[in-house]
C-alpha cells in the first residue's frame, strides 16, 4: 500500500511538472498558505526586506525545531509547504512519503558547525573517533555529520551516537551530555562566548558540504490551483528577500540577529561575515547535489534505497525562481 501511494504521488507530480508552465490562475486574495518556518527565519526575512507587503493572500508561519517535527505536521495535513534542511526530503521519501521539492536555496559555505563541549578541543576530524556525538535523524545535521566522518575515514560506528531532538542540542553541548553536536548560529557563537564551547578547528570542516535548504510541498497543496498561485507569489517574494539580505548585510544582521535574537552587534557581525551569500536554484540546477546527498546517506546505511534525485523535484516554479533572481516580477 505504501509503495502504491508513493507511485500515485509520483504520477501526480509528473503531471504538475509538465503542466505548470501553462497554468494561468490569478492569485486569489482569499487563498491561504501555511508555511513551516525554522528559527522564524523566513518570516523575519520577508519582514526585514519589505517583501511581506507583496504577499496578497493569507499566510501563516508556524515555527518548528527541525525536519522531523515538520514531517509529522505535514503528514497530518497541517502544512502546505515547509522550509527544511537538505536531509528531510530524503528521509521523508525513504519512509514512503514523497514530498516534492519546489524551491532550492544554498550557500557555498555550510551554516552547520561541528561544535564541541566546554573543555574539549578537536583539531582534526579524525579526533571525532570514540566521542559522544549528537545524531538527529531526518535533520540536515545527519548528512553533515556523516560527511565529516567520511572525510576522516570514519564510520557512524566509530563514534558514540546520542539521539537528540534539535531543540535539545545547545543544552546537551553546554552540559557535556555530548562531546560534539552539529549546531547552527546563533548557538555556536552563544556557546563559544558564554560556555567555552568551540567549533572543530580542522579547516576541512568548512569544506564539507554547502548549506542547502529546500521548500517542499504537501502533494495536495500542489493539486490546488489557488495554492499553486499563492506559492508562486510567495517564492517570488522570498527570492527577492534573499537577494536583499545579500546586498544589505548590516541591516539584516541588526534586524534578525540583534533585534530579534538579541545577539550583541559585534557577534552578529561575526555571524554575518561567516556566511556566504544565498543562491537560488532551479530544479535542474539543484538535482546533482541532491543526488550526492542521497548517495552519502545510502552508502552510510542510513537509507535502504538509492533513488533518483530527479523524481524528488517538480519544475513547476522554476520560471518563477529564474525571474525573481534576475530581478523580474
Amino acid at each position: 500500500m505504501m509503495r502504491r501511494r508513493t507511485l500515485l504521488q509520483a504520477a501526480m507530480i509528473g503531471l504538475l511538472a509538465t503542466s505548470g508552465a501553462t497554468m494561468s490562475f490569478a492569485a486569489d486574495p482569499s487563498a491561504k498558505l501555511v508555511v513551516a518556518d525554522q528559527s522564524e527565519f523566513v518570516r523575519n526575512l520577508l519582514e526585514a526586506s519589505g517583501e511581506q507587503k507583496n504577499i496578497n493572500f493569507n499566510i501563516e508561519f508556524p515555527n518548528f525545531a527541525g525536519g522531523p517535527a515538520i514531517l509529522e505536521a505535514i503528514r497530518a495535513g497541517a502544512l502546505d509547504i515547509a522550509f527544511v534542511g537538505d536531509t528531510p526530503p530524503i528521509q521523508a521519501r525513504a519512509s514512503g512519503t514523497l514530498l516534492p521539492i519546489i524551491g532550492t536555496f544554498t550557500r557555498d559555505v555550510a551554516e552547520y558547525r561541528l561544535t564541541t563541549r566546554p573543555g574539549l578541543v578537536i583539531n582534526k576530524l579524525s579526533e571525532l573517533r570514540a566521542n559522544k556525538v549528537s545524531y538527529v535523524e531526518g535533520s540536515g545535521r545527519q548528512v553533515f555529520l556523516i560527511e565529516a566522518l567520511n572525510r576522516a575515514g570514519l564510520k557512524l560506528s566509530d563514534v558514540q551516537l546520542v539521539n537528540l531532538r534539535v531543540a535539545d542540542l545547545p543544552d546537551a553541548v553546554r552540559s557535556g551530555a555530548v562531546d560534539v553536536a552539529v549546531l547552527q548560529e546563533p548557538f555556536v557563537t552563544r556557546l563559544t562566548k558564554q560556555a567555552g564551547a568551540s567549533p572543530v578547528l580542522d579547516p576541512e570542516e568548512r569544506k564539507l558540504l554547502p548549506s542547502t535548504s529546500y521548500f517542499y510541498a504537501r502533494p495536495e497543496a500542489l493539486a490546488d490551483p489557488k495554492k499553486v498561485e499563492a506559492i508562486k507569489e510567495f517564492l517570488t517574494a522570498f527570492v527577492r528577500a534573499g537577494k536583499w539580505s545579500n546586498e544589505h548585510e548590516k541591516e539584516w544582521a541588526k534586524f534578525y540577529y540583534t533585534d530579534f535574537q538579541h545577539i550583541p552587534p559585534p557577534d552578529a557581525d561575526v555571524i554575518i561575515k561567516g556566511q556566504s551569500p544565498l543562491i537560488f536554484e532551479t530544479s535542474v540546477e539543484a538535482i546533482p547535489h541532491h543526488q550526492k546527498l542521497i548517495d552519502i546517506l545510502y552508502q552510510a546505511g542510513s537509507i535502504k534505497e538509492r533513488f533518483d534525485a530527479k523524481t524528488s523535484f517538480v519544475n513547476t516554479f522554476d520560471q518563477v525562481i529564474e525571474q525573481a533572481r534576475q530581478g523580474g516580477s
